[in-house]
């Protein structure tokens, strides 16, 4: 029905050939308008020469000669417009049948594919697909599955173990030695002041935490 209406490829080249035609023949008419259009002013200037010169019967010519040139630029022009309409229709034609030419590729590719596809295999390849997963998620689940002697172990046990493991831990947290916080400094008056060495007041803060840990074992 398509090839009915719109023609086959063949025509589409023949459109493509008719418009190149069309655009030469514009052009063509282009450059004879602007050709006229210039001997219409040189008659112009030629009437204003006549003019000047007191020659009344030469200007009158030279302006009825302007004037038959107009007259072809005017119908130059119709013609310019009918070109360019029958240009209008014939992109418009040619838009339709690549269109409908693109659309009828897309159909048949659309009904190759469908062919090829059958729905039943389709069906048949999905319930396929749901047995292998289901045989995987089997699979997944017998070898999760503890053996030996770990199939043997109480969870219950083991959690109540942990918890105990984790009060232990706690409770040595707790009873470990605090940091022993500095002693406050002693203000000694000017010139008073007495600057322990370094390796005495370390000596002194090791006796302090030794003792400190000694009561606490106690």
């Amino acid at each position: 029905m398509f090839t009915k209406i719109f023609g086959k490829p063949k025509q589409e080249t023949n459109a493509l050939a008719t418009l190149d035609k069309l655009n030469e023949t514009l052009e063509m008419l282009e450059k004879k308008e602007k050709v006229l259009l210039k001997k219409a002013a040189a008659e112009v200037e030629k009437a204003k020469e006549f003019t000047r010169a007191k020659n009344k019967r030469a200007a009158i010519q030279c302006l009825k000669r302007k004037r038959l040139y107009e007259q072809q630029v005017e119908q130059l022009g119709n013609f310019q417009l009918r070109i360019h309409d029958q240009m209008i229709l014939l992109e418009g034609a040619k838009a339709t049948t690549e269109t409908v030419d693109a659309l009828r590729t897309g159909a048949a590719a659309m009904k190759a594919m469908q062919k090829a596809t059958n729905i039943d295999d389709v069906d048949k390849t999905m319930d396929e697909i749901n047995e292998q997963t289901e045989n995987m998620k089997m699979i997944q689940e017998a070898l999760s599955t503890p053996i030996g002697a770990a199939a043997d172990f109480d969870e219950d046990e083991l959690e109540a173990e942990l918890e105990e493991l984790e009060g232990a831990e706690l409770e040595e947290q707790l009873l470990q030695p605090a940091t022993t916080a500095p002693s406050a400094p002693i203000h000694l008056p000017a010139g008073r002041q007495q600057v322990r060495p370094a390796a005495q007041q370390n000596k002194a803060e090791e006796d302090e935490l030794a003792a400190l840990q000694a009561e606490m074992a106690l």
